[in-house]
């Protein structure tokens, strides 16, 4: 492996792509890393990675830059826009985007960056923080052999399980929307039903016990009702995540004429959950929103 071969980036040092810095890192990549909060920048580089003041300084010198960032906007801007990184990165290199995205914005994106004669790998992420850390998450991707060639150090060291599903980018991208979809009509359904259990005056605990044991069980309910038994809403996933992934579902159903009324409930207990001011706590907080309309009381206290 080459020196610049051996040299990676992240931008964007949150609870994600924080893990996934130090998961490049234990691969033996050295990592520059930034992002818009100080403090975690110094503590990865009080750490052993490298901090960068910038996307652009982040990427000079690198063969595979990960963006680690929220959406497409912040990611048209790490590309394009004032200190982007477009003309940083070395010719032949490899930007693995991970944010959830319209796959016709990824197309886009990945047509303007090719024609400079760098690589663009579609590489949305699932799997949250822990797994993020432990070099553990799934990676939905796509794009030409040649951009998962250059990007195969890292998807190594990130992924538990890589799906190569196509050779164009945008394909990641839709496949990610069907997965949020389905998650948060998920974690819609079980807040709505552990609230609706409140109001029955079930112990929440038991709701919990015989869900997870039965028929009515899901991934998002076993994962997020613990939040809700603990009355702790800090945020893992953060409810505005899916005022914005959900967004993204009802333009793309638009765009083809496809209805998805069951998505459309689900985005609009979310922005509601959003404008009672809960929109950066975690996504189970749509149980709070339940309770705080109906008045009925949940763990923790309070009444959403």
């Amino acid at each position: 492996m080459s020196e610049m071969a051996l040299r990676a980036a992240v931008i964007g040092l949150g609870s994600m792509g924080y893990g996934m810095a130090q998961s490049l890192r234990r691969a033996g990549l050295g990592v520059a890393g930034c992002d818009v909060n100080p403090d975690a920048v110094a503590r990865f580089a009080a750490e052993g990675g490298r901090g960068a003041a910038g996307p652009a300084e982040a990427a000079a010198g690198a063969a595979i830059v990960v963006s680690v960032v929220v959406n497409a906007a912040q990611t048209e801007a790490v590309l394009f826009g004032d200190g982007g990184i477009a003309a940083a990165m070395p010719e032949g290199s490899v930007f693995v985007s991970c944010a959830t995205m319209d796959p016709a914005v990824v197309r886009r994106l990945a047509a303007r960056l090719e024609e400079t004669g760098r690589h663009y790998l579609d590489a949305p992420i699932s799997g949250g923080a822990q797994r993020a850390a432990e070099g553990q998450l799934t990676i939905l991707a796509s794009g030409s052999a040649a951009a998962f060639a250059a990007a195969r150090p890292a998807l190594d060291a990130m992924a538990a399980t890589l799906y190569e599903l196509g050779d164009a980018a945008g394909q990641g991208a839709a496949f990610k929307m069907i997965n949020q979809l389905l998650a948060g009509v998920h974690i819609a359904a079980a807040s709505e039903a552990m609230a609706f259990a409140a109001r029955q005056g079930l112990d929440l605990k038991r709701v919990y016990e015989v869900i997870t044991a039965s028929a009515g069980n899901s991934w998002m309910f076993q994962n997020r009702m613990p939040h809700v038994l603990d009355g702790d809403y800090a945020p893992r996933s953060a409810t505005d995540i899916f005022v914005k992934d959900l967004g993204i579902i009802q333009d793309m159903a638009r765009a083809q004429t496809f209805p998805v009324p069951v998505a459309a409930a689900a985005l609009q207990m979310f922005l509601m959950t959003s404008a009672a001011g809960m929109g950066r706590d975690d996504d189970a907080s749509v149980a709070r929103l339940y309770a705080q309309v109906t008045g009925t009381a949940l763990p923790g206290g309070g009444r959403g």
